[in-house]
């Protein structure tokens, strides 16, 4: 499954945050706590360069925390700050402005050097793919509803300034996402978490994934969403008693494939079978991992 997807609206966005970072004093980079490395942007370091940054893994409520836990420091271990945050419920907005603060407290103390008696509101630009809740994060931050939102990618289009508080101010701008996908599984993953439009997609290709990795890592789960005393090792036969219990039947007693894998990602991406994380920090080989 290769994918090939650059609109002319990502192409911008990504001058947009080049043109823009003379004016930021910080990155927020936004990624889904389910997937923190393969939701990010590959080409995320060499765009923002030496720029200080903070990694906010959101949707933390919907992954496994001990996973998230691993997470967490292991981008302390590299020496990039990171929070585990849920911008859907408010959930850690107030540590975004006090670890921007600490990020950038030396920056801050040399312009009171300078004499600046009263600094100015931290800038800062948030980036992200598609559907990693960039419109729900600003919201949230600003308590009113700016910026556009919907469960699905690709929502914000336009770039703005927004004040939050005294203290912040944030630079909103397009998602970016991956001209290529080389690896197949990030592709599988984002579409999984719902990051990739499912009209694009063979949804049955995402299900075997999705099922396969459940199966693997959280076999219980399965078992007990959908009454399954054992886990067929044959995914045919995974299907078909998923499609069975759930009534996903054709006429003719046939399982309805289709809607079975739709069933299955939907109740996926609403927690139905419960916090799910589907990767781990190692995951990765080093040549793989986030740079500093």
């Amino acid at each position: 499954m290769t994918i090939q997807w650059f609109p002319g609206h990502m192409a911008k966005a990504r001058r947009q945050v080049t043109e823009k970072l003379k004016l930021i004093d910080i990155v927020y980079e936004l990624v889904d706590a389910r997937i923190p490395q393969s939701s990010r942007n590959p080409m995320i370091d060499e765009i923002i360069a030496n720029k200080p940054r903070l990694v906010l893994l959101n949707k933390a409520d919907k992954a496994d925390k001990e996973a998230t836990d691993k997470w967490l420091q292991y981008f302390k271990s590299k020496g990039i700050p990171a929070l585990a945050i849920n911008s859907q419920e408010g959930q850690g907005m107030k540590e975004i402005v006090s670890s921007s603060k600490v990020i950038l407290k030396e920056k801050f103390e040399r312009m009171q050097a300078k004499g600046i008696k009263n600094p100015r509101a931290i800038r800062a630009m948030i980036v992200g793919i598609p559907n990693a809740g960039k419109s729900t994060l600003i919201n949230r931050l600003a308590n009113k509803n700016i910026a556009k939102t919907g469960d699905r990618p690709g929502v914000t289009q336009a770039q703005q300034w927004i004040k939050v508080g005294k203290e912040l101010e944030l630079l909103d701008t397009p998602g970016i996402l991956w001209p290529k996908f080389e690896d197949e599984m990030v592709g599988l993953k984002l579409a999984t978490t719902g990051a990739i439009k499912d009209t694009i997609l063979n949804l049955q290709d995402v299900a075997v994934y999705a099922l396969r990795f459940l199966t693997a890592h959280y076999p219980e789960n399965l078992k007990n969403r959908y009454g399954l005393t054992e886990i067929p090792d044959d995914i045919v036969e995974l299907f078909d008693a998923i499609g069975s219990k759930r009534g996903c039947i054709m006429s003719g007693g046939m399982i309805d494939y289709d809607k079975t894998a739709e069933l299955v990602l939907r109740e996926i991406r609403s927690e139905k079978l419960g916090r799910l994380s589907f990767e781990r920090p190692e995951d990765y080989t080093k040549e793989e991992e986030p740079h500093a």
